[in-house]
């Protein structure tokens, strides 16, 4: 029997940097509308639910007719571990294998998800979930000391270590595997980079500017 795979869009109110950055005009649209109708063309996915504590993002959710799921007050506050808030969002479906998302990367599209998912489903023995990740080329530093380069002998970014950092674009695994593991990745993920406006992320005020100007660039007929 196929496995049922639905993808998840955790949204909430209370953002600290971006004042109601879900659903504030972005591009015509916004951030929520924009990753619904991504993921509604995206193909091999049988649902989409959007969990949130707010009633004004579950309604604009239910518009377009995707499965909402109203999360307790205790799981929407900037002090639970996020153990615990993956943990209970998972709880909360019905389906098998959940692709995991977020509507902070606009320019992540119907592609993007489409070949995440190709991924999983194409696993090798071993693996039990795929995770978007992204290089870090970056002299690193902790304590005063560097921690991916010898200092005495600088070597050029692009030759730093293959280091990679989750940017949380996508991951895609068993529903069971986040209530047990009490996260989005698995025990034993593959990776897949990602790199340039696929990995752009929304956190800031500037950030939000940006990522408005390459989508409005990359959607203007």
């Amino acid at each position: 029997m196929k496995k049922v795979i639905k993808a998840l869009v955790p949204v909430r109110s209370g953002s600290l940097r971006v004042t109601n950055k879900n659903l504030r005009p972005f591009a015509g649209s916004t951030l929520l509308d924009i990753k619904i109708n991504q993921l509604l063309r995206t193909p091999g996915l049988d649902g989409i639910c959007v969990n949130s504590n707010d009633e004004g993002m579950l309604q604009t959710a239910a518009k377009h007719g995707v499965e909402t799921c109203l999360r307790d007050p205790y799981f929407a506050s900037n002090e639970i571990p996020m153990s615990e808030v993956y943990a209970n969002m998972a709880e909360s479906m019905e389906c098998d294998l959940i692709l995991f998302t977020h509507v902070t990367n606009p320019l992540a599209t119907e592609n993007t998800y489409g070949r995440i998912i190709e991924a999983f489903w194409n696993l090798e023995s071993g693996y039990d979930s795929v995770a978007t990740v992204s290089d870090v080329k970056d002299f690193l530093y902790l304590d005063g000391k560097a921690l991916n380069y010898d200092p005495e002998n600088k070597p050029r970014s692009q030759d730093l270590p293959e280091i990679v950092k989750l940017n949380h674009v996508a991951s895609v695994l068993e529903r069971k595997t986040i209530i047990e593991r009490r996260d989005i990745l698995g025990f034993s993920p593959d990776f897949i980079k990602l790199s340039g406006e696929e990995c752009i992320d929304i956190d800031t005020p500037l950030d939000f500017e940006i990522a408005e100007f390459l989508y409005k660039q990359r959607t203007t007929p």
